[in-house]
């Protein structure tokens, strides 16, 4: 069984980012003056990841301004943050659907409606005219920090570039649905525009809103948006190694009785092939080969969703 985790994090009011200068809440773009990318730094995919919430805060805190080009703050499912409730933090992470599985334009266009699809709509032009993007998430697991950072060469390397978080994650996405960094000309082969997805640790605890901020303050660093006598005070050092995982398989769950073997909370090595580390119902799922890394496997797996994702370190 997993431990409850206490909630460490204060959720910040954002009211004060409600009007912004764009004409959609909660959206507010600032302009350097001189040419560049158009950044964009999304937080609150799902309302219960609080630390996107307190790094966007910080960053209008902190006073940044882009040196260059422009960039965009954008708090996203702000209807679920409203809802938070520390004695059932959980029940926040949407109102009606995943925000993150909506971004292909087969949903976006549907008749579909909900409450996550309407802001979805309202946001696209945000994303469309985003060159770079950083979307800020955490995780329900105690799993260290990671960098999701799709299937493209660009989005890796500028995983790479960050410096941290250490672990560095190439993967499709999910069966249930496109997420954000998967959206239009972000996982475009042979594109331009880039998007990476920060996990900045366990939903609750202190250090993940540190690990936001510092996130958000690097991707700002090594665009050439921020000044550096700002952000580099902040960036603390880190003795991780560096690893690098390819996912070559997700796992989705068929059943509602899919459970796991043993409480992993995620970014465990395991070191040979054929281990049964949980079933299906009464298929079991074994490791496809030696050293295998279990990324991000799911706390409650529902049927139709991602319940891991299995890897290969290759750097």
């Amino acid at each position: 069984m997993f431990e409850p985790v206490p909630i460490q994090l204060q959720p910040p009011d954002v009211a004060p980012y409600r009007y912004g200068n764009t004409g959609i809440e909660y959206v507010t773009t600032l302009d350097g003056g001189q040419p560049g990318p158009h950044v964009v730094i999304n937080g609150l995919t799902h309302g219960n990841e609080i630390c996107g919430a307190i790094a966007i805060d910080a960053l209008f805190r902190l006073g940044v301004k882009p040196l260059r080009g422009k960039l965009t703050l954008s708090l996203a499912n702000v209807a679920a943050y409203q809802t938070f409730d520390r004695t059932a933090p959980y029940a926040a992470r949407f109102v009606d659907e995943d925000f993150n599985r909506l971004w292909s334009p087969d949903v976006l266009d549907s008749r579909r409606d909900s409450a996550e699809l309407r802001r979805a709509r309202a946001l696209r032009p945000v994303f469309d005219a985003a060159d770079v993007l950083l979307d800020v998430h955490s995780m329900t697991n105690d799993t260290p920090p990671l960098t999701l950072c799709g299937r493209t060469g660009r989005g890796r390397d500028l995983a790479r570039a960050l410096g941290y978080p250490a672990w560095i994650v190439a993967d499709e996405g999910h069966a249930a649905g496109r997420r954000l960094i998967d959206y239009d000309g972000f996982a475009e082969a042979d594109g331009t525009r880039t998007a990476v997805l920060v996990e900045c640790g366990q939903h609750w605890r202190a250090e993940t809103g540190a690990v936001a901020v510092e996130t958000c303050l690097r991707f700002l660093l090594h665009l050439g948006m921020v000044d550096p006598a700002l952000a580099r005070p902040r960036l603390r050092r880190h003795a991780e190694p560096r690893r690098v995982v390819e996912v070559t398989q997700a796992v989705t769950a068929r059943g509602d009785s899919f459970h796991f073997n043993a409480a992993y909370a995620g970014l465990e090595i395991v070191p040979k092939a054929g281990t049964v580390i949980g079933h299906d119902g009464e298929e079991p799922l074994a490791t496809p080969y030696d050293d295998c890394v279990l990324i991000m496997p799911a706390r409650r797996v529902r049927p139709g969703q991602t319940a891991v994702r299995l890897g290969r370190i290759v750097e």
